[in-house]
């Protein structure tokens, strides 16, 4: 039997446990056995700060957070720090994977008063959930200009009994610009082709030409660049914005930030050549990558990203999957105390596992020692651990070892087999076990979409698992969600993301499998989102249903590491509406983007997902509905067909023509007009609002499409 990673907690069996120990957050658990009297976020906290007249110490990380582990140890598990840190403050821990809401609304309270933000994200506040002071990581003593966190409590003490009205007016004047966006007003600027443009620049001036990416270190995937590019390309033929695209997903799969034994994108690399990452692995990371890589496969047939496709599934699969048919959250970046010491190895290692034709390839292949030009094994003497990394691409490398292309192939699956299986024996990163229903959203549309075009009906299938289990556990029969499921308890009332996330994968699952039923899913999610998250008056979804605080409720609208909910809203009602034919969906993603439009005309970088689902709702956008049955030959040859080719403005509907067309009168009341003619599988375009005479000749459709 394989073995089991184990889930993140550090709780000891005889260690005196504090009330972090009930709660299913992993996070909070690993600071179960800590001596600071941590409270999970709950009214009797603050009921007991405003009791015993103490401001709050907030804490906020995730379970996978590498800093977020040292200032534990080195804080939180030290008696002197505990002492200092339960006589000042009331102590709360929140897991912002659990409570993004309160996540984001102290990062952007940090990012105001330092300029910068990051986890561990560390807030001092009052009882009335006001904060004044913010930072992120702070060291038990002071440290090259950094403060201690023994001299800030200290200081803090010495201010809240001395100069506390001081402290109250710093914090009201805080809440009040934290205030400040929600009282915006709604903007009336309408977005063209020229902010396309405008954000097409923007990327070209941060693309790296040398490594690909954008910027310099660290670097991130940020596959939603990537996913613009594409639609630019399509749009304008622009031939570079492909090959930004082409090229940075080529150089990611050949680096470090690539698990090249056990598959899977690490969170970011830390230099710009993408050889040195930052280990933890994120389920949302792995859903985006894989939607750019099918998209550009679409485009190029690389068989690198086929592959990569391929691998990437194999991981999430073998290593994040809950038996009931979720997704796991993340995996950490240390293992057995330190920071990639599981992903890392060194020459004699790889010399003693090897037989010496297969650790040339290797050493050709990643350059493990200073010998790879003549390929010569070295002595087994100490070396340091490495990050297996390509030194240079595989036709390169079959073409120095006189092998071809396949043979290389076939004996990296065979040297890879031999390597995971010897760092299986190794003591793993631990597992942040709990499943969230948005990033399992992402999941199924990456999935779902692999499957179409790679015609892999395996992954639909666990698509379809993943969006049952969902259904079953976490999406509720008046369409609310719910965030977080572990240990068979769901909990937490879902966010933004949640229902972008969800109605994104449903929609892609419709896609996939034409089944109605995920379609009517989507439709209902996006019932509740508009009746619970929409603002009325200013336009834009909320980012929570409601927040227990004498702060606003708050919109997230930046695409930072994965696409904002309003963002990809934008594109769910823009595919709901052409699909439905409702108006009302295309009128909503159109208040959606003027609400916003005068902060991307400014900054459209920081805003691409956004202005993808612009340009899909600027068009030539194409309906296409294929009446046929779904199982005859001449039906599939047009799915096929579809399917194949990258068609980012289509939205794609199958019809049985033997249907009760009185079944589907709620999602499809335009259906029982669709015929097929002369009985045979027949497809009909609509292009940017003019449809074209039906087809029912291969031919023919390739020549609309295209």
């Amino acid at each position: 039997m394989p073995k089991k990673h184990p889930v993140m907690s550090t709780m000891s069996t005889t260690a005196k446990k504090n009330r972090l120990s009930s709660e299913p957050s992993p996070y909070l658990q690993q600071h179960a056995t800590n001596p600071v009297d941590w409270y999970p976020w709950s009214d009797e906290a603050f009921i007991k700060a405003k009791e015993q007249d103490k401001p709050i110490f907030l804490s906020i990380g995730y379970a996978t957070c590498h800093w977020c582990h040292v200032m534990a140890h080195e804080c939180f598990e030290d008696e002197e720090v505990a002492q200092a840190l339960n006589s000042t403050f009331i102590c709360i821990k929140v897991d912002r994977e659990e409570r993004p809401d309160i996540d984001h609304l102290y990062m952007k309270a940090c990012q105001l008063l330092t300029g910068s933000g990051g986890w561990p994200l560390t807030i001092i506040m009052t009882a009335q959930k006001k904060p004044f002071f913010a930072a992120t990581y702070i060291p038990k003593t002071p440290r090259f200009g950094m403060i201690g966190i023994l001299q800030l409590i200290e200081q803090i003490q010495k201010l809240w009994h001395t100069q506390k009205h001081q402290l109250i007016t710093s914090a009201n004047q805080i809440a009040t610009l934290l205030t400040a966006p929600a009282q915006q007003k709604h903007n009336q600027y309408q977005l063209d082709s020229a902010v396309l443009d405008r954000a097409y620049k923007q990327l070209l001036l941060a693309f790296d030409k040398h490594n690909g990416g954008f910027f310099t270190a660290p670097k991130f995937p940020t596959p939603h660049h990537l996913l613009f590019l594409l639609r630019y390309w399509k749009r304008t033929n622009n031939s570079f914005a492909l090959t930004m695209v082409k090229q940075t997903l080529e150089q990611m799969r050949l680096g470090g930030i690539f698990d090249q034994i056990g598959y899977g994108f690490h969170r970011y690399a830390t230099d710009r050549q993408w050889t040195t990452p930052h280990f933890e692995k994120m389920l949302y990371d792995q859903a985006l990558l894989i939607i750019a890589y099918t998209e550009t496969y679409q485009i190029t047939h690389n068989p690198l990203f086929k592959q990569t496709i391929q691998e990437i599934i194999t991981y999430i699969q073998r290593d994040m999957k809950d038996p009931l048919g979720g997704f796991y959250t993340a995996e950490d970046a240390d293992s057995d105390g330190e920071e990639g010491k599981y992903y890392t190895w060194t020459s004699e290692e790889l010399q003693n596992l090897l037989v010496p034709a297969d650790f040339r390839i290797v050493n050709t292949l990643f350059a493990v020692t200073k010998n790879d030009e003549t390929h010569t094994v070295l002595p087994r003497q100490a070396s340091n651990p490495q990050v297996l990394h390509h030194r240079k691409n595989l036709k390169q490398t079959a073409q120095l070892l006189g092998l071809t292309y396949e043979q290389l192939i076939t004996t990296l699956r065979k040297i890879t087999t031999i390597l995971y299986n010897a760092r299986k024996k190794r003591i793993p990163p631990r597992k942040d076990d709990k499943i969230l229903s948005d990033w399992n959203g992402l999941i199924i549309a990456a999935l779902a979409k692999a499957g179409v075009v790679l015609n892999e009906q395996s992954y639909i299938k666990t698509a379809e698992n993943t969006a049952g289990f969902l259904r079953n556990n976490m999406i509720q029969k008046n369409g609310q969600v719910l965030h977080r499921f572990r240990e068979g308890e769901a909990g937490i009332g879902g966010f933004a993301d949640e229902y972008a996330f969800l109605i994104w994968g449903f929609l892609e699952l419709y896609q996939a499998t034409f089944d109605v039923g995920y379609l009517r899913t989507a439709l209902k999610l996006n019932r509740y989102y508009y009746d619970h998250f929409w603002d009325k008056e200013q336009k834009g979804f909320f980012f929570s249903e409601s927040i227990n605080s004498v702060l606003p409720r708050t919109k997230q609208w930046y695409d930072g590491a994965i696409p904002c909910a309003n963002s990809v809203s934008i594109m769910n009602l823009v595919r709901l509406g052409r699909l439905t034919t409702t108006s009302s969906f295309e009128k909503m993603a159109d208040d959606l983007v003027r609400s916003i439009s005068k902060e991307v005309l400014s900054a459209p970088l920081g805003y691409t997902f956004l202005l993808a689902g612009v340009e899909f709702a600027l068009g030539p956008s194409q309906e296409i509905i294929v009446v046929g049955e779904e199982h005859l030959k001449d039906t599939q040859k047009f799915l096929k067909e579809i399917h194949q080719m990258f068609l980012p403005h289509a939205v794609v509907l199958l019809l049985s023509p033997n249907s009760d067309w009185s079944l589907y009168q709620d999602v499809f009341p335009f259906a029982s007009s669709y015929e097929p003619v002369n009985k045979k599988a027949t497809v009909y375009v609509c292009v940017n609002h003019q449809c074209q005479q039906p087809v029912t000749e291969i031919s023919k459709l390739r020549k609309i499409l295209k």
